[in-house]
Order: C-alpha cells, then sequence, then structure tokens
C-alpha cells in the first residue's frame, strides 16, 4: 500500500465515507462467523460491529501497519480476530466463514482471481461475498498511476465471469458514477 493510500484508509474521510458501506453490510445476511479481507485501518468493521456486536468477526490486511491500525480500533469488540495475512494464502480452513467482506481492495491484487477463489475456498455453502471496488474507468486508472501502487482494476463483467468459475452466483450494482462496483455472490 503507497503512504498515500495508508493515510487515505486513515483518514476521517474514508471512516465518514465507508458508513454508508457500513450500513450496507448490516442489511446483509452475514451469518455469525465474518471474513474481512484488506480491512485497513477496520473502520468498516467498526461500524459494523457497533450494530452487530454478536458478529465473530476476523480482519485480515496484508499490511503489518495497517493490521496494527485495525487491531487497536476494534480492541474493545468481543469476538474480534485481526491478523496480518494474504487475500490471496488465506491461513484458515475449508468453509471457516459464513460471509467474506471485500471493500475496495481487491484492485490492489494483481491476480484478483485468486483472492477469489481463496475467498470461495473458505466460505462455506450457502455463504456470500460482499463488498465493494473500483471499476477500471479512465478516472480511476489515471488515480492509480499518478499514486503509483500496484493495482489492476477490475472490468465487471471479467469480475462476474471469476465468480461463476469458482460457483458463485453473483450481482453486480454500479456505484459512483460508474467508477464502484457493489458486489453480492452467493456461494451454492
Amino acid at each position: 500500500m503507497s503512504s498515500f493510500e495508508r493515510a487515505y484508509c486513515c483518514s476521517s474521510f474514508w471512516r465518514s465515507s465507508s458508513s454508508t458501506v457500513a450500513r450496507e453490510l448490516c442489511a446483509q445476511r452475514l451469518g455469525h462467523d465474518v471474513l474481512e479481507i484488506g480491512a485497513g485501518c477496520g473502520s468498516v468493521a467498526q461500524q459494523v460491529l457497533s450494530e452487530n456486536p454478536e458478529l465473530a468477526w476476523t480482519a485480515i490486511d496484508i499490511d503489518p501497519y495497517m493490521a496494527q491500525v485495525a487491531a487497536a480500533r476494534l480492541r474493545g469488540f468481543a469476538g474480534v480476530s485481526v491478523k496480518t495475512a494474504d487475500a490471496t494464502a488465506l491461513p484458515f480452513p475449508d468453509d471457516s466463514f459464513d460471509s467474506v467482506v471485500s471493500c475496495l481492495m481487491l484492485h490492489h491484487i494483481i491476480d484478483w482471481e485468486r483472492a477469489v477463489a481463496e475467498a470461495v475456498r473458505v466460505l462455506r455453502p450457502g455463504g456470500i461475498v460482499v463488498g465493494y471496488d473500483l471499476v477500471r474507468t479512465p478516472l480511476a486508472s489515471l488515480f492509480h498511476r499518478l499514486d503509483g501502487s500496484p493495482h489492476r482494476l477490475i472490468v465487471p463483467d471479467d469480475f462476474q465471469d471469476e465468480c461463476a468459475r469458482n460457483g458463485l452466483t453473483s450481482s453486480l450494482q454500479s456505484r459512483l458514477f460508474g467508477h464502484v462496483m457493489r458486489f453480492v455472490a452467493h456461494k451454492n
């Protein structure tokens, strides 16, 4: 993660804008055991857990600093675990979670298809993969080139095809003038 993105993820702007994400996640049937991949500073988890403290939430981030920030933010919640881990090689057994949450991070994984496959592997039958990500648009491409962080912006049709290859039935919604996609994918 670039220093700019790290600062953005820890900013009050991200925390306030992530409240919409958290509200929509609260409306989903996440089940009990939730895995959040690329949890960043833990803002989304904090907001969801404030409304649903009964959830068992596992948050991972590949950036050790962000995992530390998330752990500090989520310290007061019971049933929370924060780990430094790679979404393309999850350290959990098959069928461990009722849902997998991903908020604006898949595009930072060059092999995001591997992250989708790993999410499906750890997801229980009937579970969901839910979240948001940036779509490959000229504006998002320009921003990420200027930022210099590793990325591979997502084409929605490619994402849906990858979900289908992994046994997921997915639905996508376009947000923010086509720059963001919201996805919900059910494991068959």
